[in-house]
């Protein structure tokens, strides 16, 4: 059993974004089903159910203590990167029924085959459209470090 070891998510105040790149002892194929087929995605993240499997495909991503966060898939280049937009506003204290636009963040999935597996990077933007960009900023790090650990202790087999 692997014991993948990688830095924490790094949030950019000035560009109000999210970045986390780590590798994953897996190959691409395995870690794109983790990141795009809600039965996969439900095993390290929220509960996700989504109508569809392509641009457009729309659902939820429920956490357990939070609720159910609108989400929808914006785009899709498989297996090298998939974006999907969500209102998840952790400041504002409530969720929306559905994905608003003018209100939620967008994060890309990218993952490029390297030796010994595959390294994937998220992005997040979108913060300055939220009720508070740095809180909501702050917190999106440290979901993604705390939610890809979940990924790659999954992938190594020790979740």
């Amino acid at each position: 059993m692997s014991m993948t070891i990688n830095p924490a998510a790094e949030a950019d105040e000035t560009a109000l974004s999210v970045r986390r790149t780590i590798r994953i002892a897996a190959p691409i194929e395995k870690v794109w089903s983790a990141v795009t087929e809600p039965e996969h995605i439900s095993q390290w993240f929220g509960i996700a159910a989504l109508d569809g499997t392509g641009p457009g495909a729309s659902g939820t991503m429920t956490f357990e203590g939070y609720g159910a966060v609108p989400i929808r898939v914006e785009a899709i280049d498989a297996p090298h990167s998939v974006t999907y937009r969500w209102s998840n506003d952790d400041a504002s204290g409530s969720l929306p029924e559905s994905v608003n636009d003018e209100t939620s963040t967008v994060f890309t999935f990218t993952l490029a085959e390297v030796e010994g597996g595959t390294e994937l990077t998220v992005v997040e933007t979108g913060f300055e459209n939220t009720s508070d960009a740095l809180a909501n900023l702050r917190a999106h790090r440290t979901g993604w470090t705390d939610e890809l650990d979940k990924l790659v202790a999954l992938l190594d087999g020790r979740l």
